[in-house]
């Protein structure tokens, strides 16, 4: 009996966390960010030497000017037509400078030719300033670049695998500067949802309201959730503690398709009105071939006009496959519509077909976004 009553206070102590880990909630820190906290792009121009014959070649003055400038820095005075060098290229070289990162950290960066260089695959980048929207250094590139791909040449025979001119340096740049990020402004501070959406916004105030009736929580707009009364003290658990409380988003009637690769993307539960749907398809064959005349007996004789002709001899088929039919009574889901079609034989790409048909017919009630 002792256990009996155990086990039942335990069911009913996890009954709220049951609740709170309902089936299609997620986190608001999955579905939203902090507004202020974000990634900052970095770009610099730079050098990658140490190519075996593969870099830019001396009709690119940018590379030859770079490198002559590099060889002043270490006392070496050189004329242009000096270098003749193919074993560097000119690059542009870019990164992600995430938020509160600090100086000593290390990011990665991805480098990319801009001359003529036909592989960039087994050279060093120099040291390159990286910087930011405000023309300021925020961090130093170099190291040995990691290429995807390749090209040998060979007597005018060529072999490439992907790209060759881009490369990428694992943990390549060295942060230099801080960049400071601000959350919070007189105790306020904004949630911005990464999907706007009003029924999740108002789902997110709500939730937030029960879990901090102290703060002042509303909604600005569909992708924006304005917190106040926060204490200065008191910033970083108020967000570690938001971040956690988990709500339902509103899920989106969308049918996304891809006609170059013929892949069909939707949730389940789109719906499809009463509709009838009747698919033939015709397809035309048209063979040519092309016979020589010859006179018989005239071999050898010149003159009068005679000569050999070619005359094409072309023959058309046309071939109509068996016509597709579906119909459905009542409202259906865009999985059984799918699952029916795929039992009548159809490709995915008559598929494709049939839902921009249905999309303009109006039967479909989703946004049909094709790539």
């Amino acid at each position: 009996m002792i256990y009996r009553y155990i086990l039942l206070a335990l069911a009913i102590a996890a009954l709220p966390l049951t609740q709170v880990y309902a089936s299609g909630s997620v986190r608001i820190r999955d579905i939203s960010r902090v507004e202020g906290v974000r990634d900052n792009s970095l770009i610099g121009y730079g050098v990658v030497v140490g190519l075996a014959g593969s870099g830019d070649s001396s009709r690119n003055s940018a590379t030859l000017q770079s490198v002559r400038n590099t060889l002043q820095n270490f006392g070496l005075v050189l004329q242009p037509e000096d270098i003749r060098s193919n074993n560097a290229a000119a690059v542009i070289v870019t990164a992600e400078l995430p938020p509160f990162a600090q100086p000593g950290d290390r990011i990665d960066v991805n480098v990319s030719s801009i001359g003529d260089a036909r592989s960039l695959s087994g050279g060093t980048l120099f040291m390159t300033p990286l910087k930011g929207a405000d023309d300021r250094i925020y961090a130093l590139a170099q190291g040995v670049l990691a290429v995807g791909g390749y090209r040998f040449e060979s007597n005018q025979n060529v072999e490439q695998r992907n790209h060759p001119t881009s490369g990428f340096i694992p943990q390549g740049a060295l942060v230099e500067r801080e960049v400071v990020t601000k959350i919070s402004h007189d105790g306020k501070l904004n949630l911005v949802l990464n999907q706007p959406d009003f029924i999740t916004a108002e789902r997110m105030v709500q939730a937030l309201r029960q879990h901090f009736p102290q703060l002042s929580i509303s909604a600005l707009h569909a992708g924006r959730i304005s917190v106040q009364g926060v204490a200065d003290d008191e910033i970083m658990s108020t967000i570690a503690n938001i971040q956690q409380v988990r709500i339902t988003p509103a899920t989106l009637a969308k049918v996304v398709v891809n006609e170059k690769t013929g892949t069909i993307v939707s949730g389940a539960d789109v719906r499809i009105d009463n509709v009838v749907i009747s698919h033939g398809g015709i397809k035309l064959s048209i063979d040519t071939k092309f016979m020589v005349s010859q006179p018989q007996g005239l071999i050898g004789r010149v003159g009068d006009g005679i000569q050999t002709a070619v005359v094409p001899q072309t023959e058309i088929t046309v071939t109509q496959d068996g016509e597709a039919f579906y119909a459905n009574g009542g409202t259906a889901s865009i999985a059984e519509l799918v699952d029916a079609l795929k039992t009548l034989r159809l490709s995915t790409r008559d598929i494709i077909s049939i839902l921009q048909a249905l999309k303009q017919s109006g039967a479909l009630h989703a946004e049909l976004v094709v790539q």
